[in-house]
């Protein structure tokens, strides 16, 4: 294992005492266990603090080249660094959805031509160094204010505001970003209203906007940096600059600032710093460069994830009940083509005891996530009854925790309001859907008609889309009813 640099100066130990953590812990999502994590990290911090160094002011250079800041900056290096071991023919050692995403098409995105590259990879790098370092520690690495405050030198009573401010620096540098973006007249025809619709966090999306959304991964990324303010903000960060596994190094740093708040119940986040603080910190910095061959062990332990050989990253438990972000959608996610055949097991022979009542009573009435538009059941005809509509559930997208699917029914009479609802076999979760509302309990959905769409005509279609939740298996769904009536079902 290499050697860590050795810090040149305070603010050099501080760094590793507040990096080194978020290495590791994308590293051990990267590899297939503790040691080839520790390998990973080690070589990743050693090259992005190289980095670092070099961009850094020369004595006459006027001003500093835009680049992130300290720790995207070194998580990047992380996947930098992994692309090279595939490329060595060490990739034994990295996640076999790495390495699938690595020789795709979505990982050439990266180190592509600048203006095809993520719009929130682009705005973060625009922004001001100190400013992206707030926006990074705050929606990120989900750092209390007062803990931001303090490690960027701020007055803790203000830093509140300064976020929401370089919220809205973020947004606006994404939206430059966005208008300068190669695209083509479909995408350029929705552009300005795209910006316009994400400007208020009432305003509704029109349903072609919508539409195009579903399909379309670069506005959709767009839409998620164009609207902080609805919870997804996050997820645009960590699934730009990463470009893999973003979702779960949000939920592994989200415990992790929880466990370290957790550890100090009683501190007072407004206390100053004690005097010699820098000294200790540099000191600690040095310990580590020494403490760094046992890290592999300490990983085993401390991290409850297990998940480099699973590959998903996920936290243990529901990912979707915990909800460390608003929208599972907004990594970057890969498409059916590059779709990991690994991540994909077959259902079991023996359904457990939900999937087993929902087979029993297919439509149950919505009882976890209540929507404004659910009604009472419709009777159940017989089983006799043909089919009176067809449905295809077609996943377009799908990525390690996460995936997209669009649902279109066709139905054999007219219709002036509609409810259509399925079951999941492998206890998928539905994180955000339009064109409908939704409800879900256990692994039954309902989705119902909005407003605009509530008439269909007989032989018609309606078609509905949502970004979900996966984990271990993501089987397509079943038992598919309109309005209580069994229809004739295809996946795609």
């Amino acid at each position: 294992m290499p050697d860590l640099p050795t810090p040149q100066d305070a603010t050099e130990a501080a760094l590793f005492a507040e990096c080194w953590d978020a290495v590791l812990s994308y590293a051990d999502l990267c590899t297939v266990g503790p040691e080839s994590a520790g390998h990973l990290a080690s070589e990743a911090f050693a090259a992005g603090l190289r980095e670092a160094r070099e961009a850094g002011p020369g004595p006459g250079a006027a001003r500093r080249p835009a680049r992130l800041p300290r720790i995207p900056l070194l998580l990047v290096a992380v996947r930098t660094t992994a692309a090279a071991w595939e490329e060595s023919g060490r990739g034994d050692g990295l996640d076999p959805d790495l390495r699938l995403w690595l020789n795709s098409e979505h990982a050439a995105r990266y180190t592509g031509p600048p203006l095809g590259r993520p719009v929130a990879l682009r705005g973060l790098r625009d922004m001001q160094e100190p400013d992206a370092a707030l926006l990074w520690l705050t929606e990120v690495e989900a750092l209390p204010p007062h803990v931001v405050a303090r490690t960027l030198g701020l007055d803790p009573a203000t830093v509140s505001d300064e976020v929401a401010q370089v919220r809205g620096l973020f947004r606006d540098r994404c939206r430059r970003n966005h208008l300068d973006t190669p695209m083509d007249a479909r995408c350029r025809s929705y552009a300005r209203l795209l910006d316009a619709v994400h400007r208020s966090p009432a305003a509704d999306i029109p349903g072609d906007l919508s539409r195009h959304l579903a399909t379309c991964v670069p506005c959709a990324e767009a839409a998620a940096c164009l609207r902080p303010h609805d919870g997804g903000l996050p997820a645009a960060l960590a699934g730009g600059v990463l470009g893999w596994g973003g979702l779960a190094y949000l939920e592994r740093r989200r415990r992790a600032a929880e466990a370290r708040l957790a550890a100090h119940p009683g501190a007072d986040p407004d206390a100053p710093a004690r005097p010699g603080a820098h000294k200790a910190r540099m000191v600690r910095g040095a310990l580590l460069v020494t403490a760094v061959l046992v890290s592999a062990l300490a990983l085993a332990v401390s991290m409850t994830q297990g998940g480099s050989s699973a590959g998903t990253g996920a936290a243990d438990g529901d990912l979707s009940a915990r909800r460390p972000v608003t929208d599972p959608g907004f990594s970057l996610p890969v498409t059916a083509a590059t779709r990991p055949a690994s991540k994909t097991a077959k259902p079991s022979a023996s359904p457990s005891p939900r999937a087993d009542r929902a087979t029993r009573d297919p439509d149950p009435e919505p009882q976890g996530t209540p929507s404004t538009t659910a009604r009472p059941g419709t009777p159940r005809p017989s089983t006799a009854e043909p089919p009176s509509c067809t449905a295809v559930y077609d996943v377009v997208n799908e990525w390690t925790d996460g995936f997209q699917a669009i649902v279109t029914v066709t139905t054999d009479r007219a219709l002036d309001d509609w409810r259509v609802a399925w079951s999941f076999r492998d206890g998928q979760r539905v994180g955000r859907m339009w064109d409908a509302e939704y409800a879900q309990n256990g692994p039954r959905v309902t989705a119902t008609a909005a407003d605009y769409n509530k008439s269909v005509a007989a032989g018609g279609k309606l078609t509905f889309g949502f970004l979900g939740s996966w984990r271990g298996a993501n089987s397509p769904a079943y038992d598919l009813t309109l309005d209580g009536r069994t229809c004739a079902l295809k996946t795609g």
